[in-house]
């Protein structure tokens, strides 16, 4: 369960990030980006034309999200279709002038990439004219705060969680020291954007692995529409609105532990495996109970809205309650303020592993 914290990207006047003369990481609200391992697009491009002699509006491919803000992009914004987790460990005795290094390269490419121009060293150029809301989020592991002896830098809620008893965690995944976050509505923006930050780095940090998403296709559905996740669930109702007072509180830091921080946000990242074969043997009804919800519209089932409020002291004629208290519904309802927080969804569907074929007696 990687977990990270990332800090804002604020709009640069000279060069894409400064670092503190003392050259200790200091990562000020302006200046640089900081980070954690972690989410993006802006508001949607219209095809069409009023009348006949009137062009085309810009193409989807053409959209761009600022990379500076008071904000790091991709959190958030708009998921767009498609994403790429990478996280990194620092190779043995990088020292902080390295790390310093890594993100004045990748603030200074992401912000060119993201814009639809080049990145300084690009050698493919034509696949960074069409950035698709490509956004860039940086972030830090707590371990690169002990690599570089930045202990006294590390918020102290910034640890490693605990795992749950049904987890069945593997090292491989664990959390690493840097994360990019890089979505698009074109993979390939992705793919491309990928390797131009990456290559740059191999000296200095290694791959411990990478995280492929996606979600509907820009267009498919309404702006707005909750996503579907491969079980046919509309995932994502009950989660906070960006831009509202409640999710400015709730995801944004306030830089009182740790000023550096201030405007930035901390990510989980977690892999959650499906039991898809599991899941075809259940018919509509049992799926809709494990759920809570019913599958057509994500209503709870003592509504008929998706965005209905769930009764879960309702019973049937029985007695029995309508939500059943193990359904997800139920098990996943906040019973205080602080148990929420804001989720980024997108559906992966890897390769299980090759497995050996059956040998004959």
């Amino acid at each position: 369960m990687p977990r990270s914290a990332i800090s804002p990207v604020t709009r640069r006047t000279t060069t894409p990030i400064t670092v503190a003369e003392n050259s200790n990481l200091r990562l000020s609200r302006r200046r640089l980006l900081g980070g954690g391992a972690a989410a993006l697009a802006v508001a949607g491009t219209t095809w069409g034309a009023t009348s006949l002699a009137r062009a085309e509006e810009t193409p989807a491919g053409k959209r761009t999200v600022p990379f500076h803000g008071v904000h790091q992009a991709g959190i958030a914004t708009p998921p767009q279709a498609h994403a790429t987790f990478i996280g990194f460990d620092l190779r043995p005795g990088v020292e902080r002038s390295a790390v310093v290094g890594i993100m004045k390269m990748w603030s200074a490419d992401a912000s060119r990439l993201t814009a639809g121009a080049p990145a300084l060293a690009d050698t493919e150029k034509e696949l960074a004219l069409d950035p698709a809301g490509l956004t860039v989020t940086v972030g830090y592991g707590p371990g690169l705060f002990t690599k570089l002896g930045l202990q006294e830098r590390q918020p102290d809620w910034f640890t490693p969680l605990p795992s749950y008893s049904i987890d069945r965690l593997e090292d491989r995944w664990g959390g690493t020291d840097l994360l990019l976050q890089i979505c698009a509505d074109d993979p390939v923006t992705i793919a491309h954007t990928v390797r131009v930050l990456t290559k740059n780095v191999r000296s200095l940090a290694t791959i411990r692995w990478t995280q492929k998403g996606f979600r509907n296709a820009r267009g498919t559905t309404p702006e707005g529409t909750t996503m579907r996740n491969l079980m046919g669930q509309v995932d994502g109702t009950v989660n906070p609105a960006p831009r509202t007072t409640d999710f400015d509180s709730l995801v944004w830091d306030n830089g009182t532990d740790q000023p550096w921080l201030a405007g930035g946000t901390s990510l989980v990242l977690r892999r959650i495996r499906m039991e898809m074969d599991t899941w075809d043997e259940l018919d509509r009804p049992g799926r809709e109970l494990t759920m809570g919800r019913t599958l057509s519209n994500g209503a709870p089932l003592t509504g008929t809205d998706e965005f209905d409020e769930a009764d879960f002291t309702a019973t049937d004629k029985f007695g029995i309650p309508v939500i059943p208290p193990g359904s997800h519904i139920a098990r996943a309802h906040r019973t205080h303020e602080k148990e929420q927080f804001f989720r980024r969804a997108y559906n992966y569907d890897d390769p299980p592993k090759a497995s050996r074929p059956p040998t004959r007696d």
